[in-house]
């Protein structure tokens, strides 16, 4: 074997193990890095992450791109989609559900009950008709249940992140470093309020004035309190007032809303317990109280 082969492959091979090494010993990330991750958890993430869609939504996208909509629908169906915590480039997939669960309605009466039992036409058509339609209803009514579900969790965290705001602003931080340290909160990770206010930095950070960037967090999430927050932000830096005594006094005030809302809704349960006692508790319990009363009457009614 020639000398300079012999020379190459220890170079090489020395090369391999030293840069294993140093691969193994050194740290990954700097412990600055690490530091700034853990105080930032929320705001590190790009701000169009990428997400390739299946096959599925892709299906789902091109039957939705096919059903024609009025001005004033599309803008309603992109409301309740980004008020629901759904991004807005979903509405051909949501359109696209709309019709493929009406076809699967229609097509499963027909096939299970329809054509093999039902007998006359015009019932038939109309029963398919409504199966479809239901079908078609169906993904409107869960976006709007996930939007009264979204609005009501916002309304919930709104005192607790008010508090944590009035403290940090007390602490002497301004609006920006509040909004990252609330942002920040662990036992705050997963509200959705946390994930508008991150919107709010991302938006600031790109260029948008901040009171835009509030006022667009009030509509998107279509929630009467937070946009009187918002609204009592930008009052508070445009008048130059305090922003720690405002925020305190729409603490209070958000929770004592919050504590009147748990009150209306504990008054309202006496009224819709009674329609359970009516028709399943009351009918039971005659049912045991006068039985054993009605049997024995018999049995004398029998004797005599």
């Amino acid at each position: 074997m020639p000398l300079y082969v012999v020379i190459t492959m220890v170079f090489l091979g020395t090369a391999s193990v030293v840069a294993f090494l140093l691969y193994v010993v050194l740290p990954k990330s700097s412990p600055l890095a690490d530091r700034l991750r853990t105080l930032e958890p929320g705001i590190e993430e790009p701000l169009v992450p990428s997400v390739t869609p299946g096959p599925f939504k892709k299906l789902l996208g091109r039957l939705g791109a096919n059903i024609p909509l009025r001005l004033e629908d599309y803008g309603k169906y992109m409301r309740f989609l980004v008020a629901a915590g759904i991004k807005k480039e979903r509405l051909p997939v949501f359109m696209g559900s709309k019709l493929l669960l009406a076809g699967l309605f229609a097509a499963a009466y027909l096939i299970f009950y329809g054509l093999p039992l039902e007998k006359n036409a015009a019932t038939r058509l109309l029963l398919t008709a409504t199966f479809g339609i239901s079908g078609f209803i169906l993904p409107s009514v869960w976006l709007t249940r996930k939007v009264k579900k979204r609005q009501l969790q916002i309304f919930l965290d709104l005192p607790d992140v008010l508090d944590l705001m009035t403290v940090c602003v007390e602490a002497g931080l301004s609006i920006d470093a509040a909004l990252v340290t609330v942002c920040g909160s662990p036992n705050l990770k997963k509200s959705p309020l946390i994930t508008e206010m991150t919107t709010v930095l991302r938006e600031t950070r790109a260029g948008k004035e901040r009171a835009e960037a509030l006022r667009d967090m009030g509509e998107r999430t279509m929630v009467d309190d937070l946009k009187s927050f918002t609204a009592m932000l930008i009052q508070t830096e445009r008048l130059g007032t305090s922003l720690a005594r405002a925020l305190r006094v729409h603490s209070d005030s958000s929770r004592t809303i919050r504590s009147q809302k748990a009150q209306e809704m504990a008054a309202k349960t006496s009224i819709k317990l009674v329609f359970p006692l009516v028709f399943f508790i009351l009918p039971a319990l005659f049912v045991v109280i006068l039985l054993p009363a009605l049997i024995r009457m018999f049995r004398v009614l029998n004797a005599m």
